[in-house]
């Protein structure tokens, strides 16, 4: 008797996953042929790994080779993080990297006149005006900052939240105030989700253009874009209702507004478009460029998967 034919794997596009998880106190395994978390009494939470974009392992979690084999031919990022995720220890990389993109991503930031227009085009974007002209880098990054910290205050007075400045000490998480710690916990979930967009589209998290010299420069780039219309009003109002569990309550609100926005449709696009501004062709696949990790017969036309 003949095994049957099983189909090839089809991941699904990063559009149409459910953004970010939480795991904590358990340990990730594939038990059964199923992606579980299983507690100290031995339950099992199954988890749907092929629909997520990216789980966030706290402390208290481990994970298992098989699990983390699984979670990688599916396209689920893991990242480790700390407390309430506002300290990133590692990350993994889901599928196979995208050289072309690389190399197309590294010549723009290193080109002075692209990276000004990429620059601009984030500006335009965020703020959905036109930056000031002739500006450099450096100038158009403080005119950010000043907007930002006004957006802040604003905010703040429009939840009635007491606001002093934007500041934390992940060292001593309970120290921060409420509204601070809101603001963390609302900017750990986005920045999953862009992590896992940037990494599925074949881009390094590292090279970034208004932040760089950080791990996730990229990713500061691209949550910026859609922070002040996703996260950041959801921080403030929940900090206004000064909840007994702010951290638990500002997750669920996140995971609604990404739904509500439609997030993961957009930050792919987002990517492309921004850097088309910088006006540099990117470079073809070479010819001897490795496959891709899960290979789509069809094609699902969807760029936040690598194919």
């Amino acid at each position: 008797m003949t095994e049957p034919i099983l189909p090839p794997l089809k991941p699904i596009p990063i559009k149409d996953r459910l953004s970010v998880l939480f795991v904590e106190k358990g340990q990730l395994d594939v038990l059964d042929g199923a992606f579980v978390l299983v507690d100290k009494n031995g339950v099992r939470t199954h988890i749907p790994v092929g629909g997520v974009a990216c789980l966030m392992l706290e402390p208290g979690t481990r994970v298992s080779h098989a699990a983390a084999v699984l979670a990688s031919r599916v396209g689920c990022l893991l990242v480790w993080v700390g407390e309430a995720g506002v300290r990133l220890y590692s990350a993994g990389q889901p599928g196979g990297a995208r050289a072309d993109r690389l190399l197309y991503q590294a010549r723009l930031a290193l080109d002075d006149e692209g990276r000004l227009k990429v620059v601009r085009k984030m500006y335009a974007m965020r703020f959905k005006e036109e930056p000031p002209a002739r500006r450099s880098v450096e100038q158009l990054r403080g005119i950010e900052g000043a907007r930002v910290r006004k957006m802040y205050e604003l905010l703040a007075r429009q939840y009635r939240v007491p606001w002093k400045s934007r500041n934390y000490d992940y060292t001593e998480w309970e120290s921060g105030d409420v509204s601070n710690r809101c603001l963390s916990s609302a900017t750990a979930c986005l920045y999953g989700i862009c992590e896992a967009a940037i990494l599925a589209a074949g881009y390094a998290p590292a090279v970034g253009f208004i932040h760089t010299g950080k791990p996730q420069s990229f990713v500061y780039d691209i949550a910026d874009i859609f922070k002040f219309e996703t996260v950041v009003p959801v921080a403030f109002r929940i900090a206004g209702r000064n909840p007994a569990q702010p951290e638990r309550e500002v997750r669920l609100a996140c995971r609604d507004v990404f739904r509500q926005t439609r997030l993961l449709h957009r930050i792919v696009p987002t990517i492309e478009e921004v850097l088309a501004a910088g006006e540099i062709p990117m470079p073809k696949a070479h010819e001897e460029a490795v496959e891709i990790a899960i290979p789509n017969k069809e094609g699902l036309g969807d760029a936040g998967h690598r194919g």
